[in-house]
């Protein structure tokens, strides 16, 4: 399995994604600098970390949107090849027109750095298949940008066609604002594309997968992706 993980001026999560992907799980996974304008021979998953790409000056993810390596990373995904994108690479798939929708400064107009409980919402996806449906996991977050924003009607869309992957819950899985910490409309942390095969999360599962580090909330990810990719 190789894995390009796309870097861009102001990533800071890149060596999180290599170390997860490659150091955790063994697989291939190769760092691509922005400016490339092909993604490795023979990628199977393009990991677009988190960070504050281009110091977040104009809209977070914007700038890193017109990178040279995106026109690539969308060809991979309109071919059906999997993306993910965490945290400022769910913005970034966002500004790329990848994923509906758009990341606002969270609620409190405040950076938010703590652990939080997702829910699984779909487990048909290459990301959640070694999932269980309404299983609780927990896993970090770091963003001051994280209310994700849809219109009503698209919204509705999202929901009706089961768009959404994730979403912030208590640790017993009950939804609702108390649970939300940025906003989120509908508490969703993350969401897929119409396929399938494109994942935008604002959560960081990479960042809790190496039993050595602390909580693996986040294996469950990887390992459903691993499984996907072993299926072909």
């Amino acid at each position: 399995m190789r894995v390009a993980v796309p870097v861009f001026p102001g990533s800071n999560c890149d060596h999180d994604a290599l170390h997860a992907c490659g150091t955790v799980f063994g697989w291939d996974t190769i760092p691509v600098w922005h400016q490339e304008t092909r993604l490795p021979e023979g990628t199977d998953l393009v990991f677009i970390p988190g960070g504050f790409s281009y110091g977040d000056y104009l809209r977070c993810g914007a700038i890193a949107a017109l990178a040279p390596i995106m026109a690539d990373v969308k060809r991979h995904a309109d071919q059906g090849g999997l993306v993910v994108g965490v945290c400022n690479g769910f913005q970034i798939l966002c500004e790329a027109q990848l994923l509906p929708g758009a990341l606002l400064r969270n609620a409190t107009l405040r950076f938010i750095h703590q652990d939080v409980h997702l829910r699984v919402e779909r487990t048909d996806l290459p990301f959640t298949t070694a999932m269980k449906a309404g299983e609780v996991f927990r896993v970090p977050i770091a963003h001051a940008e994280g209310n994700f924003t849809l219109e009503p009607a698209d919204l509705a869309d999202l929901e009706a066609r089961g768009g959404v992957a994730f979403r912030y819950c208590s640790p017993a899985g009950e939804i609702g604002e108390a649970h939300v910490p940025n906003g989120a409309m509908n508490g969703i942390a993350g969401i897929v594309n119409v396929r399938g095969n494109v994942l935008g999360m604002m959560p960081h599962p990479e960042r809790a997968v190496d039993p050595r580090l602390g909580p693996t909330g986040g294996q469950g990810i990887f390992r459903s992706l691993e499984s996907a990719l072993a299926r072909g």
